[in-house]
């Protein structure tokens, strides 16, 4: 059986900085409050043109930029969010749209934090069963959008920004080697965003309630993540057949630095096998696991026939765990020439896609 290997990543981070002490302006907290609690220093915040799809595209055209791979090769895209542009379509099929992926199924998946590792496991399991051969996964997440910038128990936690990877189908000795996902609903209402589904529609009372924002019971989801963080862990590598021994990197979900810590006693793994960038990003949901991988790899912290562990925890509540044996080395740099040819492949995708709306437009009737 053909495996799904990793060879591509990418990753889009927003320009604008928020600080602590710009928080410090807004709510009630200091940079020394934040950094004791939660590890954060910082965090990005999309620009006012910048949606989940416009981010997801960024971090999905590096990604196949780097595995050398055009659009048109691409069979499945699944992005992971839970700030999606819209309730329907699907951010995917916007991200299809913008790449000119014009032969690749698409579609969304909402498992909070724990997404990436969810749509990770699903694409290479169709990967491996050979229902596509080339599947590209983006956590993509605007929480900027959703956060109540009054609660400072919430706003100090979360940023925006967008992570990728593509998965193609490669021999059975490295690739993603075992998944382990959990979810438990009965903890639904301790990581949510109340308004703006069937239950709660958009009104003036769920806007003036501030339900359109996202409310957690924070002592309850970190009691959850430091229990579950280790368990997932040595769950996936029992099933992969390795041992702690044997991981080389382990990426968690960029969460809180206090949960990262109590996960690291339990495991017995020592700081320089984990990998972090809490303190520059916060909590980008599931952007937080892609984005942290891309920077592993550029950084040189993953080389072929390393074991790399990536662990997510989050809304659902959900859990899950993916075991990768890294096979792609660093790319060799894009010539210019190739790098060119693709930002007109790009343009030309993004012409195509107006021209296409424009017809549909006119055609009827809604100039």
């Amino acid at each position: 059986m053909p495996r799904a290997h990793v060879v591509g990543w990418g990753k889009y981070i927003p320009q604008k900085v928020l600080t602590n002490d710009d928080l410090s302006r807004m709510v009630e907290t200091s940079d020394e409050w934040i950094v004791t609690r939660t590890g954060i220093r910082e965090r990005r915040i999309a620009a006012e043109n910048e949606t989940t799809a416009t981010m997801a595209v960024q971090a999905a055209r590096q990604a196949l930029e780097v595995a050398r791979i055009g659009p048109e090769k691409v069979d499945l895209i699944v992005v992971a969010t839970a700030t999606p542009d819209y309730l329907f379509p699907s951010t995917a099929c916007l991200v299809q749209d913008a790449l000119g992926a014009t032969r690749a199924a698409a579609f969304d998946l909402a498992a909070g934090c724990t997404g990436f590792v969810y749509a990770l496991a699903v694409a290479a399991a169709m990967v491996e069963s050979g229902a596509v051969q080339t599947a590209l996964v983006v956590g993509s997440e605007t929480l900027s959008r959703i956060t109540d910038w009054t609660d400072r128990n919430t706003c100090v936690l979360f940023g925006d920004g967008a992570g990728a990877v593509v998965l193609r189908a490669g021999p059975d000795s490295g690739g993603v080697l075992a998944s382990v996902l959990g979810a438990d609903g009965s903890g639904s209402d301790l990581l949510m965003l109340p308004g703006g589904g069937s239950r709660h529609p958009a009104s003036h009372q769920t806007v003036a309630n501030r339900m359109h924002s996202i409310k957690m019971q924070g002592r309850d989801v970190f009691r959850f993540a430091v229990r579950v963080i280790p368990m997932v862990t040595r769950q996936a590598l029992e099933r992969a057949g390795l041992t702690l021994d044997d991981v080389a990197l382990f990426i968690p979900h960029q969460a809180n630095g206090r949960i990262i810590e109590s996960a690291l006693r339990d495991l017995k793994l020592p700081p320089e096998k984990v990998y972090g960038n809490l303190e520059r990003y916060g909590n980008t949901s599931a952007a937080s696991i892609p984005i942290a991988l891309c920077e592993a790899v550029e950084e040189g912290r993953l080389r072929p026939g390393d074991v790399v562990v990536c662990v997510g925890f989050g809304a659902g509540l959900t859990w899950g765990a993916t075991v990768l044996r890294w096979t792609h080395p660093q790319p060799a740099p894009v010539p210019a020439w190739r790098q060119f040819l693709r930002r007109l492949r790009y343009a030309l995708a993004a012409i195509r896609s107006w021209l296409r709306h424009r017809w549909w437009r006119v055609f009827t009737g809604r100039r």
